[in-house]
């Protein structure tokens, strides 16, 4: 059914003139002057409030006789990346130790325009620069289960020892020599029915979980360098891997309490705190003053609200269920209606 709560139209129809990123999932607007159905940040031209009406899953809008638009494309941008894109991410799988030139992704009608385009803009790197990572990480993890430098430069396809030398050392700051020596941050990125989210990793667990349009996500991925004393490079392992599989159980309604391993660098206040989220009940919300009493710091009421801002592992550590005195929405660093929209997501399972 459409939206029908005037104060959310408008809250929409604002977002969708300022093709706002945090409103991206959150609803999709049929124009019934077209027929289509549009996400957020379409770059079409806007049409007017009375020729829209909002809704908010693709499944509504396509139940209601919208098709999806042709600048948009809300049932590929929403979720996940192009086919292009994944074809040449699945080339690049089958073939870790291959470097996939242009003409590869052409001999396999990929087109290597669109999917530098798709890399710049999600991942802020070029797909040659993201298949480089992952060549390295592939080495890495061999070079840490006992294999030698040759072997491994050969392994994840450098013909040169000198250029697989030059290479790593770029990329991670430091000689293959060495490998123990720094601590790799491996970047990642998922979609989500509210966007596309980063996810990063060390070998200890999870260290961040971010939208990708939240603003303080590059001072938080320096933050992370620095804490940890680490390089960060494009790549998953087992940690990543799992809490993928875990959060698209969260938004399928199959999971309440994630089991993938965390790191979390911060005070040891912040920490607590943290902590503290995680056991605040799926369904369930709670406020800051209740939280610092929880802890046993019940003046703490800033300080808390400070931590809970400073949390870098979105939704795994719950802080969108923390809520003002008088029951506000208080800020959320993927935005206010994400905030909503994971609130009621876990309200409405809890009540089936």
């Amino acid at each position: 059914m459409p939206v029908t709560e005037a104060s959310k139209i408008k809250i929409y129809y604002q977002a969708l003139l300022n093709r706002e990123p945090g409103f991206v999932g959150i609803f999709y607007v049929g124009v019934k002057t077209t027929g289509v159905f549009c996400i957020a940040t379409c770059r079409a031209r806007k049409p007017k409030l009375k020729n829209v009406e909002f809704f908010t899953t693709i499944n509504e809008a396509l139940d209601n006789g919208y098709r999806p638009c042709k600048v948009c494309k809300p049932t590929e941008n929403t979720h996940k990346a192009p086919a292009p894109v994944v074809a040449a991410i699945s080339l690049l799988e089958k073939n870790p130790g291959e470097k996939i030139s242009d003409f590869r992704l052409r001999q396999n009608q990929i087109s290597p325009e669109l999917v530098r385009r798709w890399f710049k803009k999600n991942y802020g790197v070029t797909f040659h620069d993201y298949q480089r990572m992952v060549r390295i990480n592939s080495a890495h993890q061999e070079l840490k289960s006992g294999k030698n430098i040759i072997e491994t430069a050969f392994n994840v396809g450098y013909e040169s020892l000198s250029g697989f030398g030059y290479t790593y050392k770029k990329v991670v700051g430091e000689s293959p020599k060495n490998f123990g020596e720094k601590t790799m941050i491996l970047i990642s990125r998922l979609t989500t029915p509210l966007g596309p989210m980063f996810i990063c990793a060390t070998d200890k667990g999870i260290c961040l979980l971010e939208f990708v349009d939240r603003k303080t996500l590059d001072k938080e991925l320096k933050d992370l360098q620095r804490l940890l004393n680490a390089e960060i490079i494009t790549g998953e392992n087992n940690h990543i891997q799992q809490a993928k599989n875990e959060i698209a159980e969260y938004f399928a309604g199959q999971r309440r309490r994630f089991d993938v391993a965390l790191q979390t660098p911060g005070t040891t206040f912040q920490n607590i705190v943290w902590e503290s989220l995680r056991e605040i009940p799926y369904g369930q919300t709670s406020t800051y003053q209740q939280q610092a009493v929880k802890i046993n710091r019940p003046r703490a009421v800033r300080a808390m609200a400070a931590a809970n801002g400073a949390n870098r592992i979105a939704i795994i550590i719950p802080c969108h269920r923390v809520i003002g005195k008088n029951g506000s929405l208080t800020g959320y660093g993927g935005g206010i209606e994400r905030k909503r929209w994971l609130i009621d997501h876990e309200r409405n399972d809890t009540s089936r």
